[in-house]
């Protein structure tokens, strides 16, 4: 039994958008997540893309602010928005900082305690989310894709490079694509995983594109008057790392755009199509 609950449904574009929750044993307590059925999913099959929210965010914040089921409709791609970290584990230091803990899961398994019993968001996102969309809904899991914004396009971008056989297609808005050299990763990185900055790397997508590329092209959206660009999100390391590797990385900068969902809604569609033309949708 999944222990799965549905929360809500709602009609939207001719297709279901619903929120639902469930039992996780990676994480060790129940977990809520947000999917859009797209009109096709109702009689045959259809592909997923999975995206990340970012710090401070949950299964409804992409949900109701990017504004992808409109497309996602036409196009027959069925949408699934996890939440960014389990939820009310009561351990101390978890709430209160917007940037570490309960709504910060750095789309990690952590390994240092207590944050091991329940932040396991990379398992999480990679095996169990899965294959729980795969027995509740009608997805072709062989042709799957990640999205992601922020700390969530870290994840997106980790997640790609570290199961490249998982994942068709790849994108991100404005990702931390270098924690091991950011504010934003050296608070939370010991903290999940120890000091050892090799454990670092392995969620750090500028080391890991140097271990292994993605086949196809990666997008990323970058806006330029985006308050976390240079101190946070740096992509023009990234963009060297691609580079060095040989990886396909189109990096597109927008000048007079910041980190907000006014900004990934304006380039959602860009993404889509990313992410469709992969997946074997016209």
């Amino acid at each position: 039994m999944d222990m799965f609950e549905t929360i809500s449904e709602q009609r939207l574009h001719g297709g279901v958008q619903g929120i639902y929750r469930h039992h996780s044993e990676t994480c060790a307590g129940p977990m809520r997540f947000a999917v859009y059925q797209p009109p096709q999913a109702a009689r045959q099959r259809c592909p997923v893309l999975y995206f990340l929210a970012g710090l401070t965010c949950n299964e409804e914040t992409a949900t109701i602010k990017a504004g992808a089921q409109r497309l996602a409709a036409a196009l027959g791609l069925v949408l699934v928005m996890p939440d960014t970290s389990p939820r009310g584990t009561g351990f101390d230091g978890a709430t209160g900082d917007w940037e570490f803990g309960e709504g910060a899961g750095f789309y990690l398994d952590a390994t240092e305690a207590p944050w091991a019993s329940r932040f396991r968001m990379h398992s999480y996102v990679v095996d169990e989310l899965p294959a729980l969309v795969a027995r509740r809904f009608a997805v072709d899991g062989a042709r799957s894709g990640i999205c992601g914004h922020s700390m969530g396009g870290h994840g997106a971008l980790t997640i790609a490079l570290k199961h490249p056989g998982r994942y068709r297609s790849a994108s991100a808005f404005a990702p931390i694509v270098a924690p091991s050299q950011v504010p934003w990763g050296h608070k939370a990185l010991p903290r999940y995983l120890g000091n050892d900055t090799g454990a670092w790397a392995n969620y750090d997508a500028c080391e890991l594109v140097r271990r292994q590329t993605f086949a196809g092209t990666i997008l990323i959206d970058q806006g330029e008057a985006d308050p976390f660009l240079e101190a946070q999100l740096k992509p023009e390391l990234f963009d060297q790392a691609c580079a060095e590797a040989g990886q396909p990385l189109l990096l597109r900068r927008h000048a007079g755009y910041d980190h907000s969902y006014w900004f990934i809604a304006s380039f959602i569609d860009d993404h889509l199509r990313h992410h469709a033309a992969a997946l074997g949708l016209s």
